[in-house]
């Protein structure tokens, strides 16, 4: 009996024992995951990236719930939890959110954010605006970045050329910047993937990653819309820009870039070489408002005089309408084009005499 009383006493001493780790983890545990939880939300109301100034475009509908639109900024990125940012607002007594398009950065307070969708406005300033016209080259865009950061153009063009930024660019977009930028007779490697469009930065002298950062997403962006075009043409996106460059540098105002498109398929399609004077500027590595004959015995890949086909890489940056013409040309038999000196009107021709005829005409006599 006496044997059993002590066995039943060890027993209970290890029951109270396991109770006791079990109790105790049980406390250890609900501790943590609170403190754990007030970690999180600590850091959710925070910014997702304090030094991160890309905008993103956000669109609001209309009658859309807090719910609904916290969901939305946290899918975008604006936010780290739609959970959160709903109690965030209902706590601090914020509501009359407009529906419309924004234009928000990762790096927004929750402060920032709610205030811009009250007021329907950005809650900061840009700092500067990059405007990027279309039909640049890099030393072009180069000039222009200069004047706002603290380059000079000589020293972004030198980067942009250099081989490690490459690298490092082609791995954070490998879907946009692939091998075929580093063919061995491409000029420039990022020429024609720098998007022309206008760029609002929050903050003064931005590094030249940030810039680039911002301008080749709007390119993948951009691009991005075309996919499916792209693989009904059997196209690439290196071929894509490089067509729609040709196109962007020949287009005048009045041109119907569809139209020049057509012209450039026909060619291509009969064996025709392309026959494009801004290519020929380009191997010269020149910017001219005529290209002589002499100009067109230039030695280069890029001289379409010479080639069949497309130049190794695009000649400059193009604008989503030529990106949309290179995909989709017009319904033609053309096989020449020129543009009106004076006008700029285009005028299309199907043979070379009606070509040289147009020439004389609206060339050569109007330069007299």
């Amino acid at each position: 009996m006496r044997n059993n009383l002590i066995e039943r006493r060890n027993e209970a001493k290890i029951i109270r024992r396991i109770v006791a780790i079990i109790a105790l983890i049980l406390i250890l545990a609900v501790g943590g995951a609170a403190l754990g939880g007030y970690f999180y939300i600590q850091s959710a109301l925070k910014p997702v990236d304090s030094d991160n100034n890309k905008l993103t475009d956000v669109e609001v509908p209309i009658g859309s719930s807090t719910t609904s639109i916290g969901k939305l900024l946290e899918k975008k990125g604006i936010i780290k939890n739609a959970t959160i940012f709903k109690y965030y607002v209902k706590f601090n007594n914020i509501s009359g959110f407009q529906a419309g398009n924004y234009s928000l950065t990762p790096s927004m307070t929750l402060d920032e954010i709610t205030d811009t969708l009250q007021t329907g406005k950005m809650a900061r300033e840009a700092v500067f605006k990059l405007t990027i016209p279309e039909g640049l080259q890099l030393d072009q865009i180069s000039t222009i970045i200069a004047k706002n950061i603290d380059m000079s153009s000589k020293e972004i063009l030198e980067k942009l050329n250099d081989p490690d930024t490459i690298a490092k660019l082609m791995k954070k977009y490998p879907d946009l910047l692939t091998k075929d930028i580093l063919d061995k007779n491409i000029k420039r490697p990022l020429e024609g993937y720098l998007y022309p469009a206008t760029y609002s930065f929050y903050e003064k002298n931005p590094s030249l990653d940030a810039i680039l950062d911002v301008m080749l997403s709007q390119t993948r962006k951009v691009v991005a819309k075309y996919t499916d075009a792209m693989t009904e043409k059997e196209m690439d996106i290196h071929q894509l820009l490089t067509f729609a460059s040709l196109i962007e540098k020949e287009a005048t105002k009045k041109a119907d870039r569809n139209q020049i498109s057509s012209v450039f398929y026909n060619r291509i399609e009969q064996n025709m070489p392309l026959q494009t004077d801004p290519t020929v500027l380009y191997a010269l590595g020149e910017h001219k408002t005529r290209t002589l004959y002499k100009d067109l015995e230039v030695d280069s890949p890029y001289n379409t005089y010479k080639i069949q086909g497309l130049p190794p890489g695009p000649i400059a940056n193009a604008g989503e309408s030529s990106i949309e013409a290179a995909l989709n040309p017009a319904d033609s038999d053309y096989l020449y084009f020129l543009a009106e000196h004076g006008t700029g009107k285009v005028h299309y021709a199907k043979t070379l005499e009606e070509h040289n005829e147009l020439k004389q005409k609206y060339i050569t006599n109007k330069r007299k």
